[in-house]
């Protein structure tokens, strides 16, 4: 049987279809960070080198080829064809390979992770390149105070939803690619000789001959930093809409990149102060200086909201996959796919707020940048290879991709590195810090779970049949509800047959069994129900996609409606006086808490492991309210996780 939603199957479908809507939110979401990076790779590249004609067509040359490979053929062409039921992102692609290797966790986790601390360097660095720009009209502007007031007021309207704000990101995003692009063209129509640099010698001839070589290839790498993006935000905006959109968002890049290479090579041998001298707003005319400085940051603040919503997507399909602890996720919008997470908003936005008092200017930022992206991209690298071996790809090809792709996000890995003590340091630790949370999250359940035994649920039929009936046992709830983790209906924990007979006797009209299996695609909404002693032991397993909210108060009531209405159970009281006026019986749903004994036989590892998850629980959601239940028809019964054998004890008798 299932539980859907009408129009989920519809919108997937809707979005699959090349439309100019699509085309346009393909534009708003996807292409903020990778299409604001003009506002600083040139610089970046340079930086306080002397101007060679080597330097800049070189750097041209490695930014298109970047452009062409990492991100053209790479993502938009391969990656996207790992689509999970219409959805991208590495959880998704995480869901799609799972099964084939356990170890596979792995790259997710660490990908997962360095994908959150991008989130938290790239407003910064975005909206202080945009800002800096003023500083050309007013040498002494202090540019930190007002960086900080856009990052302030990005984080506070989050609450509010993002779907009218989405409305105008398209034709916004529209406005800044074509004006790159124009921008470009007057500078290249001043010297056509520059489009040589797409010859990719030029690449090869300043990575060969460069003492700098590393720390210039960490410098171009910021060039495809925004590429993950194009493949999280494949569920809002389908694949064919973002691979033709990215012709003419690459051909803006690649133009205005070109743009600056002319501004830059008639001003041959001399050294910049690229503070006052960005070659992004220097090929803008005088007069529309102010102009360009209010659209790029727009720009900026477009390509903030892409990542701040995508950080908020990743963390909700963490917490479905039981990587991050649970926390509140408020759906401000009926839009599909809006959700916002407080907890991670205060995180990000404490972290950008830091991010910009401790680098102070965009120069400083854009070397703690890029570091952990690039160990995003090898992670996808790893994920996608598993995925081509899944679908059965020639093994050679898997290979040929494998190797290219290694090869190539190493060496962009080993140019980042060299950024490590200028502030490299400061998103690895972050990263690190993240992962420390999703794995200790990860390991202590399933340490956990080796302690959690199981029964066979038909040795009790008999018992809680006659447990029921038992009129001596005062009745605890006429619909007593219990979350099993059981996969199998032929078995049950014994916490729960030891809370039913033992810790208080518990006898109830009804004994319901209810277990929640997170399946590997989205938006599924399924239940079957097992009628294990009818009209005394009901299961019902829940089979929900991993983007899809764990509301279990309220799926439970609408599946034991359905029931009722198909006469399959009656739930009204059995008390006389309320039977004879057809009352429905309470419900009363008992969460068992296990938690860990002092006299446990863990190892150092489990033990810190799990003293630290304990700390996490702490701050996170309770069980309870984490599947959403009524707290009112809530019992929590605190258990051991685990008790050392009698066996193990000695004791002396005396007499």
């Amino acid at each position: 049987m299932e539980l859907k939603e009408p129009s989920s199957t519809n919108h997937h479908h809707h979005l699959q279809k090349l439309t100019f809507a699509g085309l346009l939110i393909s534009l708003g979401i996807i292409y903020g960070d990778i299409g604001t990076s003009p506002l600083y790779v040139f610089k970046a590249i340079v930086g306080t080198r002397q101007i060679t004609e080597s330097l800049v067509l070189g750097g041209v040359s490695c930014i298109f080829w970047t452009l062409t490979l990492q991100t053209t053929l790479k993502y938009v062409v391969i990656t996207l064809q790992a689509d999970n039921k219409g959805e991208g992102g590495i959880f998704s692609l995480f869901s799609l390979v799972r099964r084939k290797a356990k170890w596979l966790i792995i790259p997710a986790v660490i990908g997962g992770c360095a994908l959150l601390a991008d989130g938290i360097i790239t407003p910064p660095i975005t909206v202080s390149a945009a800002i800096e720009g003023l500083q050309a009209y007013y040498p002494e502007l202090q540019t930190i105070p007002i960086v900080i007031a856009i990052i302030i007021g990005l984080f506070f309207i989050q609450q509010f939803g993002t779907s009218l704000v989405g409305k105008a990101f398209g034709p916004m995003m529209f406005i800044w690619f074509t004006m790159m692009g124009v921008l470009g063209l007057i500078f290249i129509v001043q010297m056509p000789i520059v489009i040589k640099a797409l010859n990719p010698y030029y690449a090869y001839h300043l990575l060969s001959t460069s003492p700098a070589a590393f720390v210039i290839l960490g410098a171009v790498f910021l060039c495809t930093t925004g590429a993950e993006a194009l493949y999280s935000d494949l569920g809002h905006c389908g694949r064919k809409n973002i691979q033709i959109s990215w012709i003419y968002v690459k051909s803006c890049l690649i133009i205005n990149y070109l743009g600056q290479a002319v501004w830059l090579l008639q001003h041959n041998g001399q050294v910049m102060d690229l503070n006052l001298n960005n070659p992004f707003f220097k090929i803008m005319p005088q007069w529309f200086l102010l102009y360009g400085i209010g659209i790029a940051t727009l720009a900026a603040i477009i390509a903030s909201q892409a990542l701040i919503s995508g950080s908020f997507t990743l963390i909700a399909e963490a917490v479905r996959l039981n990587l991050w602890p649970k926390v509140r996720i408020n759906y401000p919008t009926i839009q599909k796919g809006q959700l916002y997470v407080p907890s991670v908003n205060v995180l990000l936005s404490a972290g950008c707020i830091g991010v910009v008092l401790l680098f102070r200017h965009s120069d400083n930022m854009e070397a703690a940048y890029g570091l952990s992206i690039t160990v995003a991209m090898l992670m996808t690298t790893i994920l996608v290879s598993n995925f081509l071996k899944r679908k059965k790809v020639n093994k050679y090809i898997i290979l040929l991709f494998l190797a290219v792709y290694i090869f190539i996000e190493s060496s962009f890995l080993a140019g980042n590195l060299v950024k490590f003590v200028h502030g490299g340091w400061f998103t690895l630790s972050i990263g690190l810090f993240l992962f420390a949370i999703m794995w200790t999250w990860y390991s202590a359940r399933r340490i956990r779970n080796r302690y959690v035994k199981f029964t066979p649920v038909e040795d009790y039929f008999t018992i809680i049949k006659e447990l029921s009936e038992d009129q001596s046992v005062p009745k605890y709830a006429s619909q007593l509800v219990y979350l099993t983790s059981a996969n199998f209906d032929s078995e049950i924990e014994s916490k729960i047959i030891y809370s039913i007979l033992q810790k208080q006797p518990k006898r109830a009209d009804v004994y319901w069994l209810v277990h929640v299996d997170v399946l590997d695609e989205p938006y599924k909404k399924e239940y079957a129900v097992d009628f294990l002693i009818p009209g005394k032991l009901i299961r019902i397993d829940f089979k929900l996609g991993f983007r899809v909210e764990q509301q279990i108060n309220l799926l439970f009531r609408k599946v034991v409606e359905d029931l009722v209405k198909n006469g399959e159970v009656n739930i009204t009281s059995t008390y006389n006086s309320l039977n004879k006026h057809n009352i429905v019986g309470d419900f009363r749903f008992v969460v068992i808490e296990k938690i860990v004994s002092s006299a446990n036989n863990l190892n150092f590892y489990e033990n810190f492991v799990l003293k630290f998850y304990t700390m996490l629980k702490k701050l996170s959601l309770s069980e309870e309210r984490g599947f959403g239940l009524d707290l009112s028809f809530v019992t929590v019964e605190k258990v051991p996780l685990m008790l050392a054998p009698t066996e193990e004890v000695e004791i002396q008798r005396i007499r």
